[in-house]
């Protein structure tokens, strides 16, 4: 009998066997195998473009989007009143001016780097487990909705994500290769991007510290990374590179009531114990499901919390790759936690980033149980995958037909020269804007407060992105027209505008996306 030979693929084949469609199978098989990072990509870039679109230019993207036409000094100056330091909106900036600002482009420049993101998730995970543990993380990140969520908002949460785990290889290779200090220099350039990307940042700082102290003294083989004088030199150079901002950083933290009185922070409800669980429920489904019994709710946190425990226990790597993930993952959000128990900042999209570590964390738990517990290890797999499949379906209830755009459509149909439009608030203002197509300027309704105080917003946070001629503190004081208004307000809320002056009559009405438009004639 003919000896029968291996193929790549491991199967055994008959040598005179005619190839045709089986043949063709194993080769689309070893592609996959060869390239198997692509078909993950594929994935990761159809989750984030799929309805890219769909969702209305909300507020926080407006005030990107606002910021973004100034010119770069302009965008350091404005940044500089904002919550948020100025990359992100100068690369808007540049990316605007080459493709233009239709929505779909504007949103690509988070899908990418997204996108990107799951690849260099992959090769993390590479560095630190099994090429097997890589496969399955890249799957899992590629179908994480908190992630594709922020990879379709035009703001910057998905370009920190991409820095910080860049930054978190870059460490990952130095600490393999001390002796290579183009790690450490690659290091300071993506850390010191993240900075001027997010505040948020010195959370991965903090993490990347506190790895390198417990393998510093770890049993065993003990790494004195730490101690070294690059990574010293590296993180003083992070510094340095910083320091031109730090002025406007210091000047922003003494403002804060400023941006309280704005509303641009301090908006959060404040945390309880059951707001921890609410956000790795959030994370993975977009539904904090508080609504659920009390042992469900806390069944996914508490499932998590055991993988974990399987992912550190099973590491017997030299390097605890396992423990720079779990640290990377969890730290930010318990200390985010506790801060704001004083100051609420416990909102999702600032720890997107960090929750980029959960599915690192499941595919290292699965790939450590698979060798003795095959079935256990495959059914987690299946159900976190089934989890972040609801949250993707919670991702796409998005009604195209209910969003502001189809009111301001609805608005500039109709709109007439002569014509003034108010809007009753700040974020209705900054999503209007961008749809705005009446050739005249929105007037942003800011009546004085209860004690006689301005309603202006100040010139921090929001209020550092449009200029004084835009505020009408008065109805009876808007500028002459044609005798037609359009009061722009939200639709369940009646008296934004009360009362109105005599004589006005409403003559039509719409509404889409949780705003409405009404019409007035002036008698």
């Amino acid at each position: 009998m003919e000896a029968r030979r291996e193929t790549p693929l491991g199967d055994t084949q008959d040598p005179h066997a005619t190839p045709g469609s089986w043949a063709g199978a194993q080769r689309l098989l070893r592609w996959a195998r060869e390239h198997w990072l692509l078909p993950i990509l594929a994935v990761a870039a159809l989750m984030r473009f799929y309805d890219l679109t769909a969702a209305a230019i909300w507020g926080d993207e407006g005030s990107s989007l606002l910021l973004s036409q100034y010119s770069l000094a302009g965008i350091w100056q404005h940044a500089a009143h904002d919550v948020h330091p100025p990359l992100y909106f100068m690369l808007l900036h540049g990316w605007i001016e080459l493709f233009g600002d239709g929505i779909f482009s504007i949103r690509i420049l988070s899908a990418l780097p997204g996108i990107a993101t799951v690849g260099l998730g992959v090769w993390l995970v590479d560095l630190l487990a099994t090429r097997r543990a890589a496969l399955l993380a890249g799957v899992l990140l590629a179908l994480l909705p908190t992630a594709v969520r922020y990879s379709q908002e035009v703001r910057m949460y998905s370009l920190l994500g991409l820095w910080l785990i860049g930054a978190t290889i870059a460490l990952v290779c130095w600490i393999k290769r001390p002796q290579r200090t183009r790690y450490l220099v690659i290091y300071t350039l993506l850390m010191s991007a993240a900075f001027y990307t997010h505040y948020f940042t010195a959370l991965c700082v903090l993490c990347h510290w506190l790895y390198l102290g417990v393998i510093r003294v770890q049993p065993g083989y003990r790494l004195r990374h730490i101690q070294r004088s690059g990574w010293w030199l590296a993180n003083m150079a992070i510094v340095a590179l910083y320091l031109p901002w730090v002025p406007n950083l210091f000047d922003l933290t003494q403002h804060m009531d400023q941006l309280k009185a704005n509303g641009d922070v301090g908006w959060e409800l404040p945390v309880t114990l059951g707001s921890l669980p609410s956000m790795i429920w959030s994370f993975l489904i977009q539904d904090d499901d508080e609504s659920l019994p009390t042992l469900i709710f806390i069944a996914l946190p508490l499932a998590l919390l055991a993988l974990t425990g399987v992912a550190l226990a099973r590491d017997r790597s030299v390097f605890r790759g396992s423990a720079l993930v779990v640290i990377y993952t969890i730290v930010p959000l318990l200390l985010v936690f506790a801060v704001s128990f004083i100051s609420p900042v416990f909102v999702e999209r600032y720890l997107t980033a960090y929750a980029l570590g959960l599915p690192m964390i499941v595919a290292l738990a699965i790939d450590r149980l698979y060798a003795d517990f095959r079935v256990l290890a495959l059914a987690v797999l299946m159900l976190f995958v089934g989890v972040e499949l609801v949250g993707l379906k919670n991702n796409t209830n998005v009604d195209t037909n209910d969003q502001v755009n189809v009111m301001v459509n609805y608005v500039n149909q109709h709109f007439t020269p002569g014509d003034r439009i108010v809007i009753s608030d700040m974020l209705w203002y900054l999503s209007y804007v961008y749809y705005n197509r009446a050739g005249t300027q929105p007037l942003l309704y800011t009546p004085p407060l209860a004690d006689g105080r301005s309603g202006r917003p100040n010139t921090y946070g929001f209020g550092t992105l449009v200029t004084n001629d835009i505020y009408l503190d008065s109805l009876g004081g808007l500028p002459k027209g044609n005798g037609r208004v359009w009061l722009i307000g939200t639709a369940d809320v009646p008296d934004e505008f009360a009362p109105l002056p005599q004589g006005w009559q409403r003559v039509s009405e719409t509404g889409a996306g949780g705003a409405k438009a009404r019409l007035f004639v002036l008698k």
